[in-house]
């Protein structure tokens, strides 16, 4: 089921990732964005000329969404959700809902169609289930939807926003909630429950189809479930720990997928990749408020 990529690539820069994550695609700017979040690092690759442009962080960085209807990006900044601008780098609070909870910090976030943002937490040493899962409403309010997180991954938003999908890496579960009109979220059941020889899942994001795509940290490649769950196929790469995905380009048919060098000795450990993923992708969305 595991096959080499059609096309692989390894993005060029001057250096590799601690712990890559969050790829996110800017239909306005042509341009990827990703995190290092140990590096404290935030990257931009052109599109339009493969040029890429890193900014340093005050803390670590576990994502950013772009903003709608103003510049710059929201963003996980250690513990709090902030306003982020570049050139210079400006960093604004905007809500703290982790200030309890020392040890911890941010990891993964996605917006949806209303214009919230979707976030969870984990802590620094990955062996206690300290973290939880958040809404940012578009007036910036936090609200804590789930606990007992240990390793929060994901989140993934189905096209038609009735329902989410949150990872626990350190249970190999991905998990699904129906979400209300109001944003709140119906009881948390099992969907995919990793195998040991899969890897652990990570970051994912849905394809137009109604595919889920997972990294697999641990599993070296990238995993297409069908709609109902089903393991479907997987890209080889040539790292590890791999930890997200996500698709980019103006036909939405181009995949970049982030790793992690912690801890190994890849010469690709912590490399950006580009495959080709057969399918095309959904929009990016962005925070409204």
């Amino acid at each position: 089921m595991t096959t080499p990529a059609p096309r692989l690539l390894i993005i060029t820069r001057d250096r590799s990732d601690r712990l890559g994550e969050g790829p996110t695609w800017s239909a306005r700017e042509n341009a990827l964005y990703w995190v290092d979040i140990l590096g404290q690092r935030l990257s931009r690759l052109d599109l339009a000329s493969d040029a890429v442009t890193s900014w340093e962080m005050p803390d670590t960085i576990g994502w950013v969404v772009e903003r709608e209807d103003r510049p710059g990006f929201v963003a996980g900044v250690g513990r709090r959700f902030v306003a982020l601008t570049l050139d210079p780098v400006t960093v604004q609070p905007i809500a703290a809902p982790e200030d309890d909870r020392e040890g911890n910090r941010f990891n993964d976030a996605k917006a949806d169609a209303q214009g919230r943002i979707w976030a969870g937490s984990m802590p620094f040493t990955c062996d206690r289930p300290s973290g939880s899962f958040y809404r940012l409403d578009t007036d910036g309010t936090a609200t804590r939807v789930d606990d007992d997180y240990t390793i929060a991954n994901g989140p993934a938003i189905a096209a038609d926003g009735s329902f989410l999908l949150h990872t626990d890496t350190a249970l190999g579960t991905i998990f699904r909630y129906p979400v209300n009109d109001d944003g709140s979220l119906g009881p948390r059941t099992p969907f995919i429950v990793f195998e040991d020889a899969w890897g652990s899942p990570d970051g994912m994001t849905f394809d137009a189809e109604g595919g889920l795509w997972v990294g697999c940290w641990g599993g070296s490649c990238v995993t297409r479930f069908t709609p109902e769950g089903k393991r479907d196929r997987s890209i080889a790469l040539p790292a590890s720990q791999i930890t997200s995905c996500t698709f980019a380009g103006p036909n939405l048919d181009r995949m970049f997928v982030t790793s992690s060098g912690d801890g190994v000795d890849e010469a690709a450990g912590g490399a950006l990749f580009e495959v080709d993923p057969g399918v095309r992708g959904l929009p990016t969305l962005r925070y409204r408020g």
